[in-house]
């Protein structure tokens, strides 16, 4: 390794997903999906969101999209390139076009979603070469804490 060869900080990482937990957590006490995003600039948190569908009767109220719009008013700008978003489930393909188009630096998700997810589950919007902006991904972090929140929201769901 080189000394110019950046150091990803897998630590800092699993820090920034537990607060994208923790707004899990709150998506699950208000009867939501338990997803939630975090938006980091700087080692910062800037933004901080959970799924609201049901809450905001929205459809695009999903934990990204509500992290991105908080952070376009922190940073002052809808250009995101020096942020990083961490989010307990792999986005949708509308969250992850969102994402191209707010440039952000890196997106970060828990557990992968094969059957619907946008980061390389299904398709990999975030990263192909026809649109204008590619994200650097990295899934599977803390990916079992937040499967298991999922997994009990829609077993008690079914109950």
């Amino acid at each position: 390794m080189d000394a110019d060869d950046p150091i990803i900080d897998l630590a800092s990482d699993a820090y920034f997903m537990g607060e994208a937990l923790r707004q899990a957590h709150r998506a699950y006490e208000a009867e939501e999906v338990p997803i939630g995003a975090v938006v980091v600039r700087e080692g910062r948190v800037i933004a901080r969101a959970w799924n609201q569908v049901e809450t905001l009767k929205d459809a695009t109220a999903h934990a990204e999209m509500l992290a991105i719009t908080q952070a376009e008013n922190a940073v002052g700008d809808w250009r995101l390139t020096d942020c990083d978003l961490y989010v307990t489930k792999e986005p949708c393909p509308m969250c992850a076009g969102a994402l191209v188009h707010a440039r952000l630096r890196r997106v970060i998700f828990g557990c992968g979603d094969p059957k619907g997810g946008a980061a390389g589950g299904w398709i990999n919007l975030l990263q192909t070469t026809e649109l204008n902006h590619r994200c650097e991904v990295a899934g599977g972090v803390r990916a079992e804490e937040s499967v298991g929140l999922l997994r009990a929201f829609f077993a008690e769901r079914r109950r």
